[in-house]
């Protein structure tokens, strides 16, 4: 295999004309580790490590992951992470340190992986930490921290908080304080409120837009989760709810009401914290939710589909009600230093 070499964008669906997506290159690279062993089965592959091995953030390293695991070519053990191997029993688990060789990345691997600026390379993970301590209470980000912390200028780290006020997640003080949280119920209800008036009227006008084959591909994600409870995760939920509420509606034209949909995010936020957290529940609703829709879809019922993607809404909003009362109840988890806690 030829040196990888990840310059494109990095979101997980983006990709610039002629180029693979990022995630996809990411696979790729550490199917072939595996494969050809240059990869030890028992070694523990985090998202951390292999972001910043691969000059990326844990987006697009958390689907390739999950796309591996799916594959059966690595698997999941009672630790963190994924095993480099299908049989995890068979196996010590190892945490080592990665070098560029055993990914078969070039010896100037840093300075061929990401042209991006690097605000976007560490937006996703910022974007995370700030994420998770919402549901833990009343936080400031401290400005000169987070710069210090990924060691790059305040101007970066200001252009990186300006992205997550814009889709309300922080907001500044009459101080210019940065601050994040608390996630309340009501919050939470309001973005669904919002989500249930316009992402239906987003499908049934980008419905007919959707290739059926990518339909069916989405189809058979959900079915396959379905069909292996073993296969739901955090990670696995959080690709399914992107089909449907991202890529399913990408056809519409309304830029505002795109806007409102994109924050009005809050309820994702608990959902994956609540997974992470406590793990998906047995017979989770929302896939056979997400499966009634695509097949509204897939059948060009799309009044169907779109009064199916309400029904699914309002019943996820009481859902991540009871859970968001769930995740009060647990300790803070550990926290980047650039965030202080208020109250």
């Amino acid at each position: 295999m030829e040196d990888v070499v990840l310059t494109i964008d990095d979101s997980s669906n983006s990709v610039q004309e002629g180029q693979a997506p990022r995630y996809a290159k990411i696979q790729e690279s550490l199917r072939d580790a595996i494969l050809s062993q240059r990869l030890p089965p028992s070694l523990v592959l985090l998202e951390g490590p292999l972001a910043r091995m691969y000059g990326t953030s844990r987006g697009p390293v958390r689907k390739a992951l999950e796309l591996l695991h799916q594959e059966g070519l690595i698997s999941r053990f009672e630790g963190r992470g994924f095993l480099a191997t299908p049989e995890p029993e068979t196996v010590t688990p190892e945490r080592q340190t990665l070098m560029p060789e055993m990914l078969g990345l070039a010896a100037d691997y840093k300075s061929q992986l990401d042209a991006r600026p690097i605000s976007d390379r560490i937006y996703a993970e910022v974007e995370e930490a700030v994420a998770t301590c919402l549901a833990f209470g009343h936080f400031r980000i401290v400005e000169t921290t987070l710069s210090e912390y990924y060691g790059v200028s305040r101007t970066v780290a200001r252009q990186v908080l300006g992205r997550l006020r814009n889709q309300r997640l922080v907001e500044k003080d009459n101080y210019s304080h940065w601050l994040a949280g608390p996630l309340t119920a009501q919050a939470v209800a309001e973005d669904f409120e919002i989500r249930a008036l316009l992402e239906p009227a987003a499908l049934r006008a980008s419905g007919p837009l959707l290739d059926k084959a990518e339909l069916e591909a989405m189809k058979a994600n959900t079915q396959r989760l379905i069909d292996h409870p073993e296969l739901q995760s955090a990670e696995s939920i959080t690709l399914l709810e992107q089909d449907l509420h991202q890529r399913c509606l990408r056809h519409y034209r309304n830029r505002k009401a795109c806007e409102m949909i994109a924050q009005s995010q809050l309820p994702v936020i608990v959902n994956r914290m609540f997974f992470q957290t406590v793990g998906v529940p047995p017979n989770e609703p929302l896939l056979r939710e997400h499966q009634l829709v695509l097949d509204h879809l897939l059948f060009g019922a799309f009044d169907a589909a779109a009064s199916s993607l309400q029904a699914h809404l309002q019943a996820a909003a009481e859902r991540t009600r009871r859970r968001l009362k769930v995740l009060s109840v647990f300790p803070e988890p550990g926290l980047p230093p650039y965030l202080l806690k208020i109250s």
